[in-house]
Protein backbone atom coordinates (compact mmCIF):
# COMPACT_ATOMS: atom_id res chain seq x y z
CA UNK A 1 0.00 0.00 0.00
CA UNK A 2 2.85 2.75 1.14
CA UNK A 3 4.58 1.35 -2.09
CA UNK A 4 1.53 1.81 -4.27
CA UNK A 5 0.83 5.04 -2.26
CA UNK A 6 4.98 6.42 -3.29
CA UNK A 7 4.76 5.36 -6.99
CA UNK A 8 1.20 7.28 -7.58
CA UNK A 9 3.01 10.05 -5.76
CA UNK A 10 6.41 9.98 -8.71
CA UNK A 11 3.77 10.33 -11.30
CA UNK A 12 2.14 13.95 -10.22
CA UNK A 13 2.65 16.16 -12.10
CA UNK A 14 5.39 19.03 -10.41
CA UNK A 15 3.05 21.46 -10.23
CA UNK A 16 0.34 19.06 -8.33
CA UNK A 17 3.66 17.70 -6.08
CA UNK A 18 4.73 21.60 -5.29
CA UNK A 19 1.26 22.03 -4.05
CA UNK A 20 0.41 19.27 -1.67
CA UNK A 21 4.48 19.81 -0.65
CA UNK A 22 3.61 23.13 0.18
CA UNK A 23 0.46 22.33 2.01
CA UNK A 24 2.14 19.67 3.91
CA UNK A 25 4.80 22.17 5.53
CA UNK A 26 2.40 24.52 6.30
CA UNK A 27 -0.26 22.48 7.97
CA UNK A 28 2.79 20.45 10.09
CA UNK A 29 3.79 23.95 11.27
CA UNK A 30 0.74 24.92 11.90
CA UNK A 31 -0.39 21.95 14.05
CA UNK A 32 2.81 21.71 15.65
CA UNK A 33 2.92 25.05 16.87
CA UNK A 34 -1.36 25.01 17.91
CA UNK A 35 -0.46 21.84 19.23
CA UNK A 36 2.70 23.19 21.47
CA UNK A 37 0.38 26.06 22.59
CA UNK A 38 -2.33 24.21 23.43
CA UNK A 39 -1.00 22.15 25.85
CA UNK A 40 1.58 25.01 27.78
CA UNK A 41 -1.73 26.87 27.80
CA UNK A 42 -3.30 24.15 29.45
CA UNK A 43 -0.71 23.37 31.55
CA UNK A 44 -0.89 27.00 33.19
CA UNK A 45 -4.33 27.31 33.55
CA UNK A 46 -4.42 24.17 35.46
CA UNK A 47 -1.21 25.67 37.64
CA UNK A 48 -3.46 28.35 37.84
CA UNK A 49 -6.08 26.34 39.33
CA UNK A 50 -3.81 24.74 41.41
CA UNK A 51 -2.69 27.96 42.83
CA UNK A 52 -5.79 29.48 43.71
CA UNK A 53 -6.71 25.86 45.52
CA UNK A 54 -4.00 26.21 47.89
CA UNK A 55 -4.19 30.00 48.56
CA UNK A 56 -7.91 29.44 49.65
CA UNK A 57 -6.68 26.60 51.85
CA UNK A 58 -4.60 28.93 53.29
CA UNK A 59 -6.88 30.90 54.40
CA UNK A 60 -9.01 28.38 55.82
CA UNK A 61 -6.39 27.06 57.75
CA UNK A 62 -5.36 30.32 59.49
CA UNK A 63 -8.94 30.75 60.10
CA UNK A 64 -9.30 27.63 62.06
CA UNK A 65 -6.05 27.95 63.99
CA UNK A 66 -7.17 31.12 64.62
CA UNK A 67 -10.22 30.18 66.12
CA UNK A 68 -9.62 27.16 67.76
CA UNK A 69 -6.94 28.93 69.78
CA UNK A 70 -8.60 31.40 70.98
CA UNK A 71 -11.71 30.06 71.98
CA UNK A 72 -12.24 26.57 73.56
CA UNK A 73 -15.97 26.02 73.36
CA UNK A 74 -15.68 26.87 69.73
CA UNK A 75 -17.33 24.23 67.67
CA UNK A 76 -16.94 23.15 64.15
CA UNK A 77 -20.04 23.82 63.20
CA UNK A 78 -20.11 27.33 63.67
CA UNK A 79 -17.94 27.99 60.97
CA UNK A 80 -20.72 27.33 58.62
CA UNK A 81 -21.59 31.31 57.85
CA UNK A 82 -17.79 32.16 57.05
CA UNK A 83 -17.47 29.25 54.78
CA UNK A 84 -20.51 29.87 52.86
CA UNK A 85 -19.49 33.01 52.28
CA UNK A 86 -15.45 32.81 51.16
CA UNK A 87 -16.74 29.20 49.19
CA UNK A 88 -16.63 30.08 45.23
CA UNK A 89 -18.71 28.36 42.28
CA UNK A 90 -18.46 24.70 41.82
CA UNK A 91 -16.42 24.22 45.40
CA UNK A 92 -16.98 21.83 48.31
CA UNK A 93 -15.40 22.78 52.08
CA UNK A 94 -15.53 19.50 54.42
CA UNK A 95 -14.18 19.50 57.80
CA UNK A 96 -13.60 15.85 58.83
CA UNK A 97 -11.93 14.87 62.79
CA UNK A 98 -9.78 12.52 62.98
CA UNK A 99 -11.79 9.32 61.88
CA UNK A 100 -12.67 10.61 58.74
CA UNK A 101 -16.19 11.60 59.94
CA UNK A 102 -17.86 14.93 59.03
CA UNK A 103 -18.10 17.32 61.08
CA UNK A 104 -18.76 20.51 58.74
CA UNK A 105 -19.87 20.16 54.79
CA UNK A 106 -20.30 23.72 52.76
CA UNK A 107 -20.64 23.15 48.99
CA UNK A 108 -21.77 25.29 45.87
CA UNK A 109 -23.17 23.50 42.83
CA UNK A 110 -21.34 20.50 43.96
CA UNK A 111 -21.82 16.88 44.83
CA UNK A 112 -20.42 15.89 48.11
CA UNK A 113 -20.73 12.31 46.63
CA UNK A 114 -18.51 12.74 44.30
CA UNK A 115 -15.22 12.97 46.65
CA UNK A 116 -14.89 10.26 49.52
CA UNK A 117 -13.57 11.40 52.82
CA UNK A 118 -9.87 10.67 53.52
CA UNK A 119 -8.12 11.64 56.92
CA UNK A 120 -4.78 12.71 56.15
CA UNK A 121 -1.63 13.88 58.35
CA UNK A 122 0.19 15.51 55.37
CA UNK A 123 -0.64 18.09 52.62
CA UNK A 124 -1.55 16.49 49.61
CA UNK A 125 -2.96 18.03 45.58
CA UNK A 126 -5.00 15.03 43.96
CA UNK A 127 -6.54 15.40 40.30
CA UNK A 128 -9.20 12.81 40.11
CA UNK A 129 -12.17 12.23 37.29
CA UNK A 130 -15.12 10.72 38.47
CA UNK A 131 -17.55 10.23 35.48
CA UNK A 132 -17.65 12.94 33.18
CA UNK A 133 -16.75 15.62 36.19
CA UNK A 134 -12.97 16.63 36.56
CA UNK A 135 -12.11 17.12 40.37
CA UNK A 136 -9.01 19.24 42.21
CA UNK A 137 -8.87 17.80 45.66
CA UNK A 138 -6.61 19.98 48.05
CA UNK A 139 -6.32 18.19 51.48
CA UNK A 140 -4.57 19.49 54.57
CA UNK A 141 -4.86 18.21 58.51
CA UNK A 142 -5.92 20.55 61.34
CA UNK A 143 -4.12 20.19 64.11
CA UNK A 144 -4.49 21.98 67.13
CA UNK A 145 -4.15 21.54 71.32
CA UNK A 146 -7.64 20.19 71.36
CA UNK A 147 -8.71 18.92 67.96
CA UNK A 148 -7.00 16.82 65.14
CA UNK A 149 -8.89 16.83 61.74
CA UNK A 150 -8.76 17.10 58.02
CA UNK A 151 -9.76 20.22 56.23
CA UNK A 152 -10.62 18.97 52.59
CA UNK A 153 -11.25 21.15 49.58
CA UNK A 154 -12.04 20.28 46.52
CA UNK A 155 -13.16 22.37 43.09
CA UNK A 156 -14.94 21.34 40.18
CA UNK A 157 -13.10 22.09 37.00
CA UNK A 158 -15.69 22.46 34.20
CA UNK A 159 -15.32 26.03 33.24
CA UNK A 160 -11.36 25.04 32.82
CA UNK A 161 -12.34 21.61 30.93
CA UNK A 162 -15.12 23.61 28.84
CA UNK A 163 -12.48 26.46 28.18
CA UNK A 164 -9.66 23.70 26.98
CA UNK A 165 -12.02 22.42 25.01
CA UNK A 166 -13.19 25.44 23.42
CA UNK A 167 -9.58 26.21 22.38
CA UNK A 168 -9.34 22.65 21.00
CA UNK A 169 -12.18 22.83 18.81
CA UNK A 170 -11.23 26.45 17.80
CA UNK A 171 -7.36 24.87 16.59
CA UNK A 172 -9.20 22.21 14.93
CA UNK A 173 -11.04 24.46 12.65
CA UNK A 174 -8.07 26.43 12.78
CA UNK A 175 -6.35 23.67 11.56
CA UNK A 176 -9.30 22.56 8.54
CA UNK A 177 -9.03 25.89 7.57
CA UNK A 178 -5.35 26.13 7.50
CA UNK A 179 -5.33 22.85 4.79
CA UNK A 180 -7.80 24.05 3.04
CA UNK A 181 -5.41 28.04 2.77
CA UNK A 182 -2.53 26.44 2.85
CA UNK A 183 -3.51 24.22 -0.31
CA UNK A 184 -4.48 27.12 -2.21
CA UNK A 185 -1.02 28.85 -0.57
CA UNK A 186 0.76 25.88 -2.51
CA UNK A 187 -1.29 25.82 -5.63
CA UNK A 188 -0.34 29.78 -5.95
CA UNK A 189 3.43 29.18 -5.24
CA UNK A 190 3.20 25.93 -7.72
CA UNK A 191 1.82 28.76 -10.53
CA UNK A 192 3.79 30.99 -9.83
CA UNK A 193 7.05 28.67 -9.93
CA UNK A 194 5.79 26.54 -12.70
CA UNK A 195 5.14 29.81 -14.95
CA UNK A 196 8.23 30.07 -16.67
CA UNK A 197 9.34 26.23 -17.06
CA UNK A 198 6.04 26.42 -18.93
CA UNK A 199 7.30 28.88 -20.75
CA UNK A 200 10.47 27.56 -21.09
CA UNK A 201 8.81 24.41 -22.48
CA UNK A 202 6.79 26.05 -24.91
CA UNK A 203 9.45 27.59 -26.08
CA UNK A 204 11.54 24.12 -26.37
CA UNK A 205 8.20 22.96 -28.42
CA UNK A 206 8.11 26.21 -30.61
CA UNK A 207 12.00 25.68 -31.49
CA UNK A 208 11.08 21.91 -32.43
CA UNK A 209 8.74 22.90 -34.63
CA UNK A 210 9.82 26.28 -36.32
CA UNK A 211 13.43 25.79 -35.91
CA UNK A 212 15.95 27.69 -34.12
CA UNK A 213 15.09 31.41 -34.12
CA UNK A 214 12.86 30.54 -31.24
CA UNK A 215 13.47 32.43 -27.83
CA UNK A 216 12.05 32.69 -24.04
CA UNK A 217 10.74 35.83 -23.69
CA UNK A 218 12.76 36.94 -20.73
CA UNK A 219 12.15 36.23 -17.54
CA UNK A 220 13.52 39.05 -14.98
CA UNK A 221 12.61 37.29 -11.54
CA UNK A 222 16.43 37.64 -10.88
CA UNK A 223 16.31 33.88 -9.66
CA UNK A 224 17.62 30.76 -11.11
CA UNK A 225 14.65 30.24 -13.36
CA UNK A 226 15.89 33.56 -14.59
CA UNK A 227 19.04 32.54 -15.35
CA UNK A 228 18.14 29.03 -16.96
CA UNK A 229 15.91 31.38 -19.63
CA UNK A 230 18.96 33.86 -20.10
CA UNK A 231 20.96 30.26 -20.45
CA UNK A 232 18.20 28.91 -22.44
CA UNK A 233 18.60 31.74 -25.00
CA UNK A 234 22.18 31.69 -25.22
CA UNK A 235 22.35 28.18 -25.99
CA UNK A 236 20.36 29.12 -28.85
CA UNK A 237 21.79 31.57 -30.03
CA UNK A 238 25.09 29.45 -30.07
CA UNK A 239 23.23 26.57 -31.71
CA UNK A 240 22.16 28.98 -34.32
CA UNK A 241 25.20 30.64 -35.16
CA UNK A 242 27.06 27.05 -35.13
CA UNK A 243 24.10 25.49 -37.80
CA UNK A 244 24.48 29.08 -39.89
CA UNK A 245 28.32 28.40 -39.72
CA UNK A 246 27.93 24.95 -40.49
CA UNK A 247 25.77 25.32 -43.70
CA UNK A 248 27.52 28.25 -44.94
CA UNK A 249 30.82 25.69 -44.57
CA UNK A 250 29.09 22.98 -46.53
CA UNK A 251 28.16 25.56 -49.07
CA UNK A 252 31.74 27.05 -49.56
CA UNK A 253 33.59 23.51 -49.12
CA UNK A 254 31.10 22.58 -52.04
CA UNK A 255 31.83 25.57 -53.96
CA UNK A 256 35.41 25.36 -53.36
CA UNK A 257 35.57 21.30 -54.39
CA UNK A 258 33.26 21.58 -57.74
CA UNK A 259 35.54 24.22 -58.92
CA UNK A 260 38.67 21.48 -59.33
CA UNK A 261 35.97 18.57 -60.33
CA UNK A 262 34.87 20.55 -63.07
CA UNK A 263 37.79 21.28 -64.32
CA UNK A 264 39.27 17.79 -64.10
CA UNK A 265 35.95 16.20 -65.67
CA UNK A 266 36.23 18.84 -68.46
CA UNK A 267 40.02 17.68 -69.45
CA UNK A 268 38.84 14.18 -68.94
CA UNK A 269 36.43 14.56 -71.72
CA UNK A 270 39.17 15.96 -73.69
CA UNK A 271 41.23 13.15 -73.24
CA UNK A 272 38.82 10.91 -74.32
CA UNK A 273 37.92 12.61 -76.91
CA UNK A 274 40.93 13.74 -79.25
CA UNK A 275 43.88 13.72 -76.84
CA UNK A 276 44.49 9.40 -77.47
CA UNK A 277 46.24 10.76 -80.63
CA UNK A 278 47.06 14.45 -79.91
CA UNK A 279 50.26 14.82 -77.94
CA UNK A 280 49.88 18.73 -77.27
CA UNK A 281 46.11 18.42 -76.03
CA UNK A 282 47.29 15.40 -73.72
CA UNK A 283 50.69 17.42 -72.15
CA UNK A 284 48.10 20.46 -71.79
CA UNK A 285 45.56 18.46 -70.13
CA UNK A 286 47.65 16.23 -68.08
CA UNK A 287 48.94 19.24 -66.43
CA UNK A 288 46.09 21.20 -65.70
CA UNK A 289 44.21 17.69 -64.32
CA UNK A 290 47.63 17.09 -61.63
CA UNK A 291 47.29 20.77 -61.40
CA UNK A 292 43.87 20.56 -59.86
CA UNK A 293 44.85 17.23 -58.17
CA UNK A 294 47.43 18.93 -55.62
CA UNK A 295 45.01 21.87 -55.19
CA UNK A 296 42.21 19.48 -54.09
CA UNK A 297 45.14 17.76 -51.81
CA UNK A 298 45.61 21.20 -50.31
CA UNK A 299 42.19 21.74 -49.52
CA UNK A 300 41.36 18.31 -48.38
CA UNK A 301 44.27 18.79 -45.90
CA UNK A 302 43.42 22.12 -45.06
CA UNK A 303 39.91 20.60 -43.89
CA UNK A 304 41.41 17.94 -42.37
CA UNK A 305 43.62 20.17 -40.03
CA UNK A 306 40.97 22.33 -39.55
CA UNK A 307 38.93 19.14 -38.07
CA UNK A 308 41.47 18.27 -35.97
CA UNK A 309 41.42 22.10 -34.36
CA UNK A 310 37.87 21.88 -34.15
CA UNK A 311 37.50 18.57 -32.54
CA UNK A 312 37.94 17.74 -28.93
CA UNK A 313 41.93 19.16 -28.19
CA UNK A 314 44.46 16.91 -26.61
CA UNK A 315 46.61 18.46 -23.93
CA UNK A 316 49.36 15.75 -24.61
CA UNK A 317 52.07 17.53 -26.41
CA UNK A 318 51.71 20.79 -24.70
CA UNK A 319 55.07 21.73 -23.08
CA UNK A 320 56.82 24.90 -21.97
CA UNK A 321 57.99 26.44 -24.90
CA UNK A 322 60.21 29.41 -25.69
CA UNK A 323 59.25 31.47 -28.16
CA UNK A 324 62.02 33.48 -29.22
CA UNK A 325 64.13 30.26 -31.16
CA UNK A 326 60.99 28.85 -32.80
CA UNK A 327 60.25 32.50 -34.44
CA UNK A 328 63.65 32.67 -35.82
CA UNK A 329 63.88 28.83 -36.68
CA UNK A 330 61.08 29.56 -38.87
CA UNK A 331 61.84 32.95 -40.38
CA UNK A 332 65.16 31.17 -41.55
CA UNK A 333 62.84 28.46 -43.70
CA UNK A 334 60.76 32.00 -45.41
CA UNK A 335 64.15 33.34 -46.06
CA UNK A 336 65.12 31.17 -47.80
CA UNK A 337 61.57 30.59 -49.79
CA UNK A 338 61.34 34.01 -50.78
CA UNK A 339 64.99 36.05 -50.40
CA UNK A 340 63.26 38.91 -51.79
CA UNK A 341 61.64 39.64 -48.88
CA UNK A 342 63.20 41.72 -45.85
CA UNK A 343 61.82 40.15 -42.39
CA UNK A 344 62.52 42.80 -39.62
CA UNK A 345 62.90 41.28 -36.48
CA UNK A 346 62.72 43.03 -32.75
CA UNK A 347 61.92 40.06 -30.17
CA UNK A 348 64.29 41.73 -27.42
CA UNK A 349 60.98 41.65 -24.91
CA UNK A 350 60.33 38.12 -25.15
CA UNK A 351 63.72 36.83 -25.14
CA UNK A 352 63.07 34.44 -22.13
CA UNK A 353 59.25 34.24 -21.86
CA UNK A 354 57.93 30.71 -22.18
CA UNK A 355 54.16 29.82 -22.94
CA UNK A 356 52.68 25.98 -22.65
CA UNK A 357 52.06 24.91 -26.14
CA UNK A 358 52.49 22.58 -28.58
CA UNK A 359 56.24 23.72 -30.75
CA UNK A 360 54.76 22.73 -34.01
CA UNK A 361 51.31 24.85 -33.26
CA UNK A 362 53.31 27.36 -32.91
CA UNK A 363 55.35 27.20 -35.71
CA UNK A 364 51.75 26.63 -38.30
CA UNK A 365 50.53 29.73 -36.37
CA UNK A 366 53.32 31.52 -37.74
CA UNK A 367 53.34 29.84 -41.05
CA UNK A 368 49.86 30.76 -41.73
CA UNK A 369 50.10 34.40 -40.85
CA UNK A 370 53.60 34.76 -42.31
CA UNK A 371 52.45 33.19 -45.61
CA UNK A 372 49.57 35.64 -45.98
CA UNK A 373 51.52 38.01 -45.27
CA UNK A 374 54.09 37.45 -47.95
CA UNK A 375 51.37 36.88 -50.22
CA UNK A 376 49.75 40.23 -50.07
CA UNK A 377 52.61 42.08 -50.47
CA UNK A 378 53.57 42.82 -54.03
CA UNK A 379 55.73 46.09 -53.45
CA UNK A 380 57.18 47.10 -50.51
CA UNK A 381 58.47 43.65 -49.24
CA UNK A 382 59.03 44.10 -45.53
CA UNK A 383 57.43 42.46 -42.91
CA UNK A 384 57.73 43.42 -39.30
CA UNK A 385 58.08 40.87 -36.23
CA UNK A 386 57.77 42.22 -32.76
CA UNK A 387 57.59 40.80 -29.42
CA UNK A 388 55.96 42.42 -26.50
CA UNK A 389 54.77 41.38 -23.02
CA UNK A 390 51.95 42.32 -20.51
CA UNK A 391 51.26 41.74 -17.11
CA UNK A 392 50.16 37.88 -17.73
CA UNK A 393 50.95 37.83 -21.89
CA UNK A 394 53.31 37.69 -24.42
CA UNK A 395 51.83 39.28 -27.54
CA UNK A 396 53.21 38.70 -31.28
CA UNK A 397 52.92 41.14 -33.66
CA UNK A 398 53.28 40.56 -37.58
CA UNK A 399 53.02 43.60 -39.62
CA UNK A 400 53.01 44.10 -44.19
CA UNK A 401 53.11 46.83 -46.17
CA UNK A 402 50.61 45.12 -48.90
CA UNK A 403 47.46 45.32 -50.13
CA UNK A 404 45.54 45.39 -46.90
CA UNK A 405 41.74 44.33 -46.31
CA UNK A 406 38.46 46.88 -46.81
CA UNK A 407 37.16 47.72 -43.66
CA UNK A 408 33.89 45.75 -44.38
CA UNK A 409 35.92 42.63 -45.14
CA UNK A 410 38.07 42.60 -41.81
CA UNK A 411 35.49 41.36 -39.40
CA UNK A 412 34.89 38.16 -41.87
CA UNK A 413 38.50 37.42 -42.29
CA UNK A 414 38.28 33.97 -39.53
CA UNK A 415 35.56 32.69 -41.41
CA UNK A 416 36.00 29.69 -43.34
CA UNK A 417 36.58 29.65 -46.76
CA UNK A 418 36.16 33.71 -46.51
CA UNK A 419 38.60 34.94 -49.14
CA UNK A 420 38.63 38.89 -50.07
CA UNK A 421 39.59 38.87 -53.49
CA UNK A 422 38.33 35.83 -54.42
CA UNK A 423 39.25 35.89 -58.27
CA UNK A 424 42.79 37.14 -57.03
CA UNK A 425 42.89 34.60 -54.01
CA UNK A 426 42.33 31.98 -56.41
CA UNK A 427 45.90 32.88 -58.75
CA UNK A 428 47.80 32.64 -55.20
CA UNK A 429 46.19 28.92 -54.70
CA UNK A 430 44.41 30.43 -51.74
CA UNK A 431 41.71 28.15 -50.15
CA UNK A 432 40.50 30.55 -46.98
CA UNK A 433 41.31 28.53 -44.56
CA UNK A 434 44.59 28.89 -42.95
CA UNK A 435 43.31 31.91 -40.70
CA UNK A 436 40.16 29.65 -39.90
CA UNK A 437 42.78 26.64 -38.21
CA UNK A 438 45.10 29.83 -37.15
CA UNK A 439 41.97 31.01 -34.71
CA UNK A 440 41.22 28.07 -33.90
CA UNK A 441 44.56 26.65 -32.68
CA UNK A 442 44.95 29.72 -30.65
CA UNK A 443 42.01 29.73 -29.16
CA UNK A 444 42.66 26.25 -28.06
CA UNK A 445 45.36 27.46 -25.93
CA UNK A 446 43.37 30.52 -24.12
CA UNK A 447 44.56 32.85 -26.50
CA UNK A 448 43.62 35.86 -28.97
CA UNK A 449 44.33 36.13 -32.56
CA UNK A 450 43.02 39.96 -34.21
CA UNK A 451 43.86 41.80 -37.09
CA UNK A 452 43.48 45.13 -38.12
CA UNK A 453 44.09 46.48 -42.00
CA UNK A 454 44.23 49.48 -44.38
CA UNK A 455 43.54 49.10 -47.60
CA UNK A 456 47.11 50.09 -49.64
CA UNK A 457 48.48 50.67 -45.83
CA UNK A 458 49.14 47.07 -44.90
CA UNK A 459 47.83 44.68 -42.50
CA UNK A 460 48.61 43.59 -38.77
CA UNK A 461 47.72 40.52 -36.83
CA UNK A 462 48.25 40.25 -33.26
CA UNK A 463 48.47 36.88 -31.33
CA UNK A 464 48.78 36.64 -27.77
CA UNK A 465 49.15 33.72 -25.50
CA UNK A 466 49.07 33.86 -21.50
CA UNK A 467 52.63 33.39 -20.00
CA UNK A 468 53.70 30.71 -18.29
Amino acid sequence: MIERLRMMIRRLPIKWKLMFGATALIFLIFVTYNFAQYVVLKQWMLKQEKDQIQVNMIQLEDYFHEKLNRTETLQISDSRSYLEKIIGKNQLIRILDKDGTSLLTVSNHFDENWVSRKPTSSQELTDITHQEEHILIYRSPLITADFVGTIELASNLETFDHFSETILWVMVVGGVLAIFISGLGGLAIARQFMRPIRTLASTIQSVKENGLKERVVQIENGDELSSLAKLFNELMDQLEVSFRQQKQFVEDASHELRTPITILEGHLSLLDRWGKSDPVVLDESLSASLQEIRRLRGIVQELLTLTRAESQFSYENREPTQLEPIIHETLKRLELLHPDFVFEVNLEKIKDVFIMINPLHVEQILLIVLDNAVKYTTEDKRVLIEGTTGKNEVEITIADHGVGIPKEDVAHVFDRFYRVDKARSRELAGTGLGLSIAKRLVNNYQGEITVSSQEKVGTKVSVKFPIL
